[in-house]
């Protein structure tokens, strides 16, 4: 008898994922947090299992993608092997992708004990402990490594902290965040980027396309994290203030995952119009993307929050003077002796994609325009703040913490 498919199956699916898709986006997160969060492996604790702690540490992240926690990953396994620990890698796919023949994830055999430390944020944590085989799972700590932006993280948060074992942050201010969710749990492992410092590849000015002759202030930033976060409108608002459309004054504004958010990357591209502004979205490797900050003498970031700031440490590792908000992650490396940071008020936040909630920093754009002249005026100044900014974000990100994290694990 031959078997017939049933329209009402296809029916339901189809109307099952228009519902869903339906429901709010804050609803849709928490829901898959909730499930996820239930589903997923729970870490193992010694007094329950008599589970010995074995030396050095297995890095779970998005090693092969251009984003903040794949870099943080990548930073933490390079640092542990200069610090002369074991260390085991696994490089996750993109959590977004559902595709069957991704849902299951190689990794080496890794000895009981040896610590796992996900470089996935709260609300994805779950998924991708499902997505990892049991062996990466079974019969050891795990740690979670989480950057947050905000005061307060969202609800969809929680259903992961019954899978960690311990939460790792890279700022005080997301310590603050956490430390209520998960008290005694929470310690501040800053990006050891002291320890493995950007290294810029051979590339100038005349190979990017600009001119030898001018100040060029970058702002760099990935619109697959939130661009009303990022706030470039600001920045762009804030070097038309100070230099208008002079030629020898560039904007260089470098998009990563501009398809990510077509809408919003079509926005800035009218609000660049102009002579002395450059969107560069081209994928560009780290040492690149390192040489083009080289390249500036200026860089810019009016952001309204940010967990730890990584653009903004790299580029003072690499000597450049930044203006930033004062407020969040970022100050835990940036003060008035090694950066111009610009005063803020913080008002609620309005973030259309609906993860932000809660007040963030509205940065003064009038300061900052003020202070892009200051600096554009004064190559002097420039150099004795890059110099400054070297040597103190070095000293302060010598990987000390991470080693003090690892050893406190055993």
């Amino acid at each position: 008898m031959q078997a017939h498919p049933n329209p009402n199956g296809s029916f339901v699916r189809t109307a099952s994922h228009t519902v869903w898709r339906g429901l709010p986006a804050s609803l849709r997160r928490y829901a898959l947090a909730q499930a996820t969060g239930w589903l997923a492996p729970k870490p193992a604790h010694r007094a329950n299992v008599g589970m010995r702690v074995a030396p050095g540490i297995a890095v779970v992240g998005e090693f092969t993608r251009a984003s903040g926690l794949g870099e943080s990953a990548r930073l933490m396994a390079d640092a542990a092997k200069r610090l002369g620990l074991p260390v085991w890698t696994i490089d996750l796919p993109p959590l977004a992708d559902s595709r069957p023949e991704v849902a299951g994830v190689a990794s080496a055999a890794l000895p009981p004990g040896v610590p796992l430390v996900l470089h996935v944020n709260g609300p994805m944590l779950p998924l991708a402990l499902l997505r990892l085989p049991a062996s990466a799972t079974r019969n050891r700590p795990i740690i979670g490594y989480w950057a947050w932006e905000m005061p307060e993280v969202p609800p969809e948060w929680r259903p992961a902290l019954a899978c960690v074992s311990q939460i790792w942050v890279p700022s005080r201010f997301t310590a603050a965040a956490l430390k209520p969710l998960l008290p005694g749990r929470v310690r501040i492992v800053p990006p050891p980027l002291g320890m493995v410092p950007p290294v810029a590849s051979a590339m100038d000015r005349a190979a990017f396309g600009l001119p030898l002759d001018a100040v060029v202030v970058l702002v760099s930033f990935n619109l697959a994290s939130s661009f009303a976060r990022k706030n470039p409108f600001a920045a762009i608002a804030a070097f038309r203030g100070a230099f208008g459309e002079r030629p020898d004054r560039i904007l260089v504004l470098k998009v990563s995952h501009p398809d990510h958010a077509p809408a919003d990357f079509v926005r800035l591209a009218q609000m660049a119009q102009a002579p002395n502004m450059r969107l560069e979205t081209s994928v560009l490797p780290p040492d690149d993307r390192h040489a083009l900050t080289a390249c500036a003498d200026i860089v810019l970031s009016l952001h309204r929050g940010e967990g730890f700031g990584l653009v903004l440490a790299e580029a003072m590792l690499l000597g450049k003077p930044v203006i930033a908000t004062a407020w969040s992650g970022n100050t835990d490396f940036m003060d008035r002796s090694n950066a111009a940071l610009i005063d803020y008020r913080l008002v609620p936040a309005r973030d259309d994609r609906s993860v932000y909630r809660g007040l963030w920093a509205e940065p003064d754009v009038a300061e900052a325009a003020c202070l892009l002249r200051t600096l554009a005026d004064d190559p002097g100044l420039r150099r004795a703040i890059g110099e400054q900014a070297r040597a103190s974000t070095k000293a302060r990100l010598d990987g000390h913490e991470l080693a003090a994290a690892v050893k406190g694990l055993a």
